[in-house]
């Protein structure tokens, strides 16, 4: 992972050799598999592995927990944010300070979950991301909640990563294909 943006360090379509779940035989690995030894190979989703692409080895598991997972967490966030409510109320800091406050959460929360939303669909810009960072800090329920809800159709970030992978097999398809037979076996043109 990039120090930076908390994105991979690998391209899309190759694997992470210094990843242990990577090196585990998949069905990529076997001989005559789409992403064979010489193609390329599926990048691993966070708590799934490469399970999401042929949605094998405890794939839909895998799923039900990451969304239970994810929903018991923000549970607890919202737990811990009417503590924080309650706090400020027993401070008796006034109803303009408590008001800004549930107003800022709000809205941040918001932010991030349509921001990690956005992110399972398509790449995010690294410096977006980095200038957002604070802002996605603070409204953490927001980005629980979209794991949640996305994790209740396909593993988060799995439509973006098939169209990648997908890609670059048709890619490298095209590539192999050109590549067929010995150069110097070709008849010269005249």
């Amino acid at each position: 992972m990039s120090d930076d943006n908390g994105t991979p360090d690998t391209p899309a379509g190759s694997r992470d050799t210094r990843d242990a779940r990577a090196t585990q035989d998949t069905p990529a690995d076997r001989p005559g598999a789409p992403g064979a030894p010489g193609g390329p190979r599926p990048e691993p989703l966070r708590f799934f592995g490469t399970t999401w692409v042929e949605h094998d080895r405890g794939y839909t598991a895998r799923r039900v927990a990451v969304a239970a997972g994810a929903l018991a967490a923000t549970v607890a966030s919202c737990l811990v944010l009417r503590f924080a409510y309650e706090g400020l109320a027993i401070a008796e800091t006034g109803s303009f300070v408590t008001l800004l406050v549930v107003v800022m959460f709000t809205i941040c929360s918001a932010l991030a979950f349509r921001t990690t939303w956005d992110g399972f669909a398509k790449r995010p810009d690294p410096d977006r991301q980095a200038s957002l960072r604070g802002l996605l800090a603070i409204g953490f329920v927001g980005s629980l909640a979209a794991y949640f809800f996305r994790a209740l159709t396909e593993a988060p970030g799995e439509r973006r990563h098939r169209e990648e992978y997908e890609t670059a097999l048709k890619q490298y398809e095209k590539r192999s294909e050109r590549r067929t037979g010995n150069p110097s076996k070709k008849r010269r043109r005249r």
